[in-house]
């Protein structure tokens, strides 16, 4: 188990959101949410609960517009502060996947710690509204992410007919991904999970 504390607070303030986020890689899965969405703060707690990641996120924003900007740059911010949490990389497993199902929803997430950012996330939401959360931004969620962590993220919804479940699970199997990804491989202390010796 690494000994640096694995943390990270990162403020973005836009003309569209003020966004503050807070962030322990090394947690026990708590979280205080507050971003004015609802079922996208229920959704966040996966990540949280499921990854065992300590998380504050508090975002204001111009959802008198819609919650486009608010999820994006939320997005954004944690991929910065999960980047800022993680350092060089030495010593974490680097790869990380997890199914998840929910009644006859199923996702697969796949993650690499690769220094690349790359998003394919292959859903078709069977609803364009679950709450106050457009389907459509989960896309923009893991855009903003992956643009700013640096990472490689394959998210596949396998089946589901229920667009919360489909939703629900995708964020549960990311955070398993990220727990599995982040977790340091003891065989490996201190050494860069690349043959490029940097990532």
């Amino acid at each position: 188990m690494t000994t640096t504390p694995r943390t990270a607070t990162v403020s973005r303030n836009t003309a569209e959101t003020q966004i503050t986020v807070t962030l322990n890689l090394d947690g026990a899965g708590h979280s205080k949410l507050a971003t004015g969405i609802g079922f996208f703060d229920h959704m966040l707690d996966q990540i949280a609960r499921h990854g065992l990641i300590d998380l504050e996120v508090q975002a204001t924003g111009d959802l008198h517009i819609d919650g486009h900007h608010t999820v994006e740059d939320v997005g954004i911010a944690i991929g910065q502060a999960v980047r800022q949490a993680v350092g060089d990389k030495a010593g974490i497993t680097r790869y990380g996947h997890s199914y998840v199902p929910l009644d006859e929803a199923l996702s697969r997430v796949v993650v690499d710690f690769s220094g690349r950012p790359g998003l394919v996330l292959d859903a078709q939401f069977t609803s364009g509204m679950i709450g106050a959360l457009d389907t459509q931004l989960v896309h923009e969620f893991f855009q903003g992410f992956v643009n700013h962590a640096h990472v490689t993220l394959h998210i596949d919804n396998l089946k589901g007919v229920n667009a919360h479940h489909q939703v629900e699970t995708i964020f549960k199997a990311f955070g398993r991904a990220l727990r599995m990804a982040l977790t340091p491989d003891p065989r490996a202390a201190g050494q860069i999970p690349s043959t490029k010796g940097v990532l």
